[in-house]
C-alpha cells in the first residue's frame, strides 16, 4: 500500500468519482485559497488484508495526524503498546483509534484545558471527520459525559453506525466534511471551515486558542461563514470582536485617507495583544481586532504589535 502524504482525505479523481465508483462533489473551486487543495486527489489510508510492516507504520502516522489534529507528537509520547498490538495484528485500525482517543496524551491536549463543548467539536472533527450539525449533538454528548464519563463518550463516536459505515474496521478517519455525501447535511460543509484552519495548522496552534467555535451558530440554528486560513483570502480569515468594534479611523494619529497610490491604507488584523500595550497603543481586551494603518506607518505598527506580544492574522488593502 502506498501511503499518501495527505492521509486524511477521500479520493476524488478527474471524473468526480470515488474509488468505489460513487459520484462525489469536489471540495470547491476555491480550494487553493481556502487551504483544502491538499485533500482533493488523495485516498483514505486503509490497512488491507495483505498489509506489510511499512503499511502498518503508515497507518500509525495517519492516525496520529488525524486524532491529534495535526499536532506534533514526540517520540517519547508515542503509544508504543497500542502500536505493537496493531503491528502484530492483535487489534484493528478502529481499536487503535480508540486507544489513541482515550489516551492520557489526548486528554492533555484536548480535554483538560478546554471547555467540554470545545472538546466535543474536536471529537467530531478527529473521530468522525466532520463538524457538529446541530445543538442536539452537543447536548447528547454533554449528557453522556456527565452521566458515564470520558471513555464512554469516546466509545459513542467510534461505536456509532456513522463511524462504521464510513471507516469500518481498517480505514483511518479523514475529513469527510469537505465533500457532499449521502447522509451528510450541507451545513456541515460551512461549519467545517470554522474547525479547519489550513493543512499546515494544528488544532492547538490556532489564533482563537481553545475557545468554542460553533456555539453561536448551533444555538441560533444558523449556518457558519466560510472562513479561510489566516493570512490569505483577502481578509476572509478575520473574525470580528464580540462587540463588533472595528475602528474606522487611524490609531496612531493623522488623517485617514483612501484612494490614491501615494497614500495607501491597509487593514491589519491582529490577535493576542496583552491588556497593556506599548506607548500610544490602545488596551485590547478582545481576542480579535483590526487596525486601519497608512502605508508609511505600516512597518512601525507591525513592530509595536510584535513588542506587545500580538499576532498578525492578515494584512489586506483597506478599500
Amino acid at each position: 500500500m502506498e501511503v499518501s502524504p495527505y492521509p486524511q482525505c477521500p479520493c476524488i479523481n478527474i471524473n468526480g468519482k470515488s474509488e468505489k465508483g460513487e459520484l462525489t462533489m469536489p471540495v470547491t473551486t476555491a480550494a487553493s485559497r481556502l487551504g483544502t487543495s491538499a485533500f482533493e486527489e488523495t485516498s483514505p489510508v486503509e490497512l488491507r488484508p495483505d498489509w506489510r510492516k511499512e503499511d502498518a507504520q503508515g497507518v500509525i502516522r495517519a492516525v496520529y495526524r488525524q486524532i491529534f489534529g495535526n499536532d506534533y507528537i514526540m517520540k517519547s509520547q508515542r503509544l508504543i503498546s497500542a502500536e505493537s498490538l496493531l503491528c502484530n495484528g492483535s487489534i484493528s485500525v478502529r481499536e487503535f483509534v480508540r486507544s489513541v482517543a482515550k489516551s492520557e496524551l489526548y486528554k492533555e491536549k484536548f480535554f483538560y484545558n478546554n471547555f467540554q463543548t470545545r472538546t466535543i467539536e474536536l471529537n467530531y472533527k478527529h473521530l468522525l471527520g466532520r463538524a457538529p450539525y446541530d445543538e442536539s449533538e452537543f447536548a447528547y454528548h454533554l449528557d453522556l459525559y456527565q452521566t458515564q464519563g470520558f471513555d464512554a463518550d469516546i466509545d459513542s463516536y467510534i461505536d456509532s453506525g456513522e463511524y462504521q459505515e464510513n471507516f469500518g474496521e481498517n480505514i483511518v478517519p479523514y475529513y469527510r466534511g469537505f465533500n457532499n455525501q449521502v447522509g451528510q447535511k450541507t451545513v456541515g460543509f460551512t461549519r467545517m471551515f470554522r474547525l479547519y484552519r489550513g493543512y499546515a495548522n494544528s488544532d492547538r496552534a490556532q489564533l482563537e486558542g481553545n475557545t468554542v467555535r460553533l456555539a453561536t451558530e448551533l444555538g441560533q440554528n444558523g449556518s457558519s461563514a466560510v472562513v479561510g486560513p489566516s493570512g490569505a483570502n483577502d481578509g476572509w480569515a478575520y473574525r470580528p470582536s464580540k462587540d463588533g468594534a472595528t475602528p474606522n479611523q487611524q490609531v496612531f494619529g493623522g488623517t485617514l485617507a483612501f484612494g490614491n497610490e501615494d497614500n495607501r491604507t491597509y487593514r491589519v488584523e491582529i490577535s493576542g495583544i496583552g491588556a497593556r500595550g506599548a506607548k500610544n497603543y490602545p488596551s485590547v481586551r478582545r481576542s480579535s481586532r483590526a487596525l486601519i494603518v497608512p502605508y508609511k506607518e505600516l512597518s512601525a505598527t507591525l513592530q509595536r504589535i510584535s513588542r506587545s506580544g500580538g499576532k498578525v492574522a492578515s494584512i489586506t488593502p483597506a478599500d
